[in-house]
């Protein structure tokens, strides 16, 4: 192999490898609040099931004001912490911050978006047992 042809090899590879940790950041907007039953739940019962999802997955839920907690989740040395706004009709799970997980132009660390999607499940999950 020519000394160009392993260069453009590497480089390629390094771009591919690049691509691979770094997503398009995952918000979750209006989501609706869901019941088996069909139940309308109140303000209170929303946030003890995100409250109860979170904790369950390691996050730390934080009140930050009516209809409003603060998650945070701390793995090894990488944190992320998402603002959840509640209602009894909806939630969202929107990005506030990270440490180390190279956020930059709207893009992160594609593990984020697998932690996001597990809370919104969970979330979910514990919606529909109410």
């Amino acid at each position: 192999m020519s000394v160009s042809v392993k260069l453009a090899t590497v480089v390629l590879a390094a771009a591919a490898l690049a691509g691979c940790v770094a997503a398009p950041i995952m918000n979750v907007s209006e989501a609706p609040v869901a019941t088996a039953s069909g139940k309308a739940l109140s303000n209170e019962q929303v946030r003890g099931a995100i409250v109860r999802a979170g904790s369950a997955l390691g996050w730390q839920m934080k009140e930050e004001g009516p209809g409003m907690l603060l998650g945070t989740l701390q793995l090894r040395n990488h944190t992320a912490v998402v603002a959840i706004p509640y209602s009894p009709k909806s939630y969202s799970v929107q990005y506030r911050s990270s440490v180390n997980l190279d956020e930059k132009g709207g893009t992160i660390h594609k593990n984020y978006n697998g932690w996001i999607q597990n809370l919104t499940r969970g979330i979910n999950a514990q919606l529909s047992a109410s």
